[in-house]
């Protein structure tokens, strides 16, 4: 059924938004029956696999978004949701157009920089770093996150002693023109990261998985990186970044890919 040239795999639809066509792939909740439908097996053929299958669902390649609908809303999956990016105007769109989508563009603003995104999970009761902006000072040791135009969370550096600090603080601030965040580390404290998956881990531990849970609460971001800190038994997050699909591990590709066709109980 799917042999025309450029025909989309079962379960995945080019989406048009008010008449428009686009190139974002529409991945559709059950029930909702689409142009196209997968033929039934023939007798005697073996059924799929259906963790093979959630992989084939949808071609998670570099820069793709995913448009998911469920629970009467779009959900968008990047790799990359910073402002100006394709996925924060395909968000923007949608809410001009009036439709629920998550995240919101106000969320994935608020998520890219470091201290706005301490401070809302803070007070959302996620336990965070505590953290402080700077154009030249930092306690030692401690990460640091640049705050200018072109600053991503995705660059994060521990900065141990005078002189390394001064190059670091240097470079991120573009020789003192733009502030910083910085997070003081305790004695003896570890930097860690896991993947959400729609506020879901594959592998990690307990208590960041739980920071995982919160964090999508809060933000509902549906793929993003959580980096933490942990001090002793305590886990705090450090910053939300992003997320590329070839950094995926074979059970997080199968963890998205079962939420992409539908498929969660995977």
């Amino acid at each position: 059924m799917n042999n025309l040239p450029g025909a989309a795999p079962p379960g995945i639809f080019r989406n048009t938004i008010a008449g428009v066509p686009s190139c974002v792939p529409l991945v559709r909740p059950p029930g909702d029956a689409g142009p196209e439908i997968a033929a039934p097996a023939l007798p005697g053929q073996k059924r799929p696999n259906h963790r093979n299958l959630a992989r084939r669902e949808a071609a998670i390649t570099r820069d793709t978004l995913f448009t998911v609908r469920q629970d009467d809303a779009y959900h968008i999956v990047s790799e990359n949701y910073a402002y100006k990016t394709e996925s924060y105007y395909l968000i923007l769109r949608h809410e001009l157009e009036g439709r629920n989508v998550r995240p919101s563009s106000a969320a994935v603003l608020d998520a890219c920089v470091v201290p706005i995104c301490l401070e809302r999970a803070h007070l959302a009761g996620i336990p965070v770093c505590e953290w402080g902006i700077s154009q030249g000072y930092a306690p030692l040791p401690s990460v640091v996150y640049g705050l200018n135009y072109f600053a991503t969370t995705a660059d994060h550096t521990v900065i141990h002693d005078h002189e390394s600090a001064k190059e670091v603080i240097k470079h991120i601030t573009n020789k003192g023109k733009y502030p910083f965040c910085y997070q003081k580390l305790e004695t003896g404290a570890e930097i860690g990261s896991c993947t959400s998956i729609f506020g879901k881990t594959a592998g990690a531990c307990r208590e960041a998985a739980d920071i995982a849970r919160a964090v999508y609460g809060l933000f509902e971001v549906p793929l993003v990186t959580i980096v933490y800190v942990k001090c002793g038994e305590r886990y705090l997050l450090s910053s939300l970044s992003p997320t590329r699909y070839s950094g995926l591990s074979a059970d997080e590709r199968t963890l998205l890919s079962a939420h992409l066709s539908h498929q969660e109980f995977l």
